[in-house]
C-alpha cells in the first residue's frame, strides 16, 4: 500500500510526501481509515512504529473537513494526552509538520517552565492542544481550559501513564470531557489497569495491533559483549571509536548512573548529555536539541525519559544495563531502525547480569551474536554465574560503583555489525 490509497485530502499528501514519506507503516495502513471513519480505536503500538502519524493525519483531514468559519477565540477540538514533556513537544512538531498546508493551530502545554504563555495561547484558543496530565489540571482549575466543544480525545502510550502515577490525573482529564467525541487510546502494552481504563474511554472501537511486545525490529542487528563490571566504561569508549555510530542512545537503569556515563564520556572527549526525570525542563530540552542537530553524538538516558524520544536516524542503542524486564529491552532497541533505515544494538552483560540476558534471548527467540575477541572480554567463564543479591539487598549502591559508569556503544552502522570486536582490533 501507498499513501496514495489512504484518501489523504491533498494539503496533507502534499506535507507526507514532503517528508519522504511513500509507504505507510503497518499501524497506519490500518488505524487511518477508522480514524478517518469517525471510530474509536485501541491502538496496540510501541513507540517507533508511526502512531503519531497514525493519528495526527486522520485528525487533521476530520478536523480541516469540519472546520467551517474560524471562530475567535478557537475552541479547543482535539486533545492529546500524553505522559512526558518530551513526547508532547514531539507529537506538537508532528501535527505542525503534517498540518503546514491546513488553516488549523496547534499548541502544546506541559509543567516544569511558566504558564504565562500557555495562558495567553489558551485565551487565543487552537484546535489542537496537545498536554501533559499535571499542567492541564493546574490551567483548567484557573478556568483556562474549556473542553466541551471537544471532538476528538487522544491518549497516548496509556501504559507509560500507569506506569508513571498518573491515572488519577487522567480520570480527573476525562471527567471533562465531552460525552460525544471520538477517542483513540494507544499503548505498547495492555496490563489490567489499561484494559479497564480502554474499556471505559471507548465505544465499540476497532482494535489494532501491530508489533507485539516479543517481537524484535527485524532491521535492528544485535549483538552481545561479555564484560566484567569495571570495564564496561572503558569498552563504551573503544566501540564509540567506530566512526560509523553517528547518533547512540545509551540506556542506564538509574539517572545517576547516567550521569556518570555521560562524565566519563565527555572526560574521553565524545560529546555525550544525560536525560533523565531529575533533569530540569530546559536542560532535557537542550540535551535532546543537541542530539538532533548532531552537536552531541551521544545521548545516556533512563528507560523512562527515553519513552518520550522520538527521532529519526538513530544509528545504535547500547545497554550499558541489561534491563531485568525483558520487554525493555524490546522497547529499547525499537529506537532504531526506523523508518526503513537499519540500526544496531548492542548490549554489555556483566557477569551478574547473565541470567537475565537468558531471559531476554528466551523472549526474543533470535539468536543474538556474542564479539569475542573484543579488548575487555570478561575472564569469568560462561558456566559460572555470581549469586545475585537477594531483593532489598544493597544491590542498587553495590551498582554504582563501576556498573553505575558504564555506558555502551559500538561501532558498526546498519547491517555491517558482525564482528564488533574483531572489526576493531587496531
Amino acid at each position: 500500500m501507498q499513501f496514495s490509497e489512504l484518501n489523504l485530502i491533498p494539503p496533507l499528501a502534499k506535507a507526507v510526501a514532503a517528508e519522504g514519506y511513500t509507504t505507510p507503516t503497518p499501524i497506519q495502513a490500518r488505524a487511518i481509515p477508522h480514524v478517518l471513519a469517525g471510530r474509536d480505536l485501541l491502538g496496540l503500538a510501541q513507540t517507533g512504529t508511526g502512531k503519531t502519524a497514525a493519528f495526527a493525519l486522520p485528525i487533521l483531514q476530520r478536523l480541516s473537513a469540519g472546520q467551517g468559519q474560524i471562530k475567535v477565540p478557537r475552541p479547543i477540538r482535539c486533545l492529546v494526552l500524553t505522559p512526558t514533556r518530551e513526547l508532547a513537544s514531539q507529537i506538537a512538531e508532528s501535527f505542525s509538520t503534517y498540518g503546514k498546508h491546513l488553516p488549523l493551530k496547534n499548541f502544546v502545554i506541559f509543567g516544569g517552565v511558566g504558564m504565562d504563555a500557555q495562558k495567553q495561547a489558551l485565551r487565543q484558543g487552537m484546535d489542537i492542544l496537545v498536554a501533559t496530565p499535571g499542567r492541564l489540571l493546574d490551567l483548567a482549575n484557573q478556568r483556562l481550559v474549556d473542553l466541551r466543544p471537544l471532538e476528538v480525545f487522544v491518549l497516548d502510550e496509556a501504559d507509560r501513564m500507569l506506569d508513571m502515577g498518573f491515572i488519577h490525573d487522567v480520570r480527573k482529564v476525562i471527567a471533562l470531557l465531552p460525552r460525544q467525541r471520538q477517542t483513540l487510546f494507544f499503548s505498547a502494552t495492555m496490563p489490567k489497569e489499561a484494559q479497564q481504563l480502554a474499556d471505559q474511554l471507548l465505544k465499540n472501537p476497532e482494535t489494532v495491533a501491530v508489533a507485539p511486545p516479543a517481537t524484535t525490529a527485524e532491521k535492528v542487528d544485535q549483538e552481545v559483549f561479555f564484560v566484567e563490571k569495571n570495564d564496561k566504561r572503558a569498552l563504551l569508549v573503544d566501540v564509540l571509536a567506530d566512526e560509523a555510530m553517528k547518533r547512540v542512545i545509551v540506556f542506564s537503569r538509574t539517572k545517576h548512573g547516567a550521569n556518570r556515563i555521560a562524565e566519563h564520556l565527555e572526560k574521553a572527549h565524545i560529546g555525550a548529555e544525560a536525560i533523565h526525570g531529575n533533569k530540569s525542563q530546559n536542560a532535557r530540552e537542550r540535551a535532546l536539541a543537541n542530539f538532533k542537530s548532531g552537536k552531541i553524538r551521544v545521548l545516556v538516558a533512563t528507560d523512562i525519559a527515553a519513552r518520550g524520544i522520538d527521532i529519526d536516524d538513530i544509528t545504535h542503542v547500547v545497554n550499558f544495563d541489561v534491563p531485568e524486564v525483558p520487554e525493555t529491552y524490546v522497547h529499547r532497541i525499537g529506537r532504531t531502525a526506523r523508518a526503513g533505515a537499519t540500526g544496531m544494538a548492542l548490549t554489555f552483560v556483566e557477569a551478574e547480569d547473565r541470567a537475565d540476558w537468558r531471559n531476554i534471548e528466551k523472549l526474543t527467540k533470535i539468536p543474538i551474536a556474542r564479539v569475542t575477541g573484543h579488548p575487555f572480554e570478561s575472564t569469568i567463564p560462561m558456566h559460572i554465574e555470581p549469586q545475585r543479591p537477594p531483593p532489598g539487598s544493597n544491590r542498587g549502591p553495590r551498582r554504582e560503583g563501576g556498573g553505575e559508569h558504564r555506558d555502551g556503544h559500538r561501532g558498526g552502522g546498519g547491517g555491517a555489525g558482525g564482528g564488533g570486536g574483531r572489526r576493531r582490533r587496531r
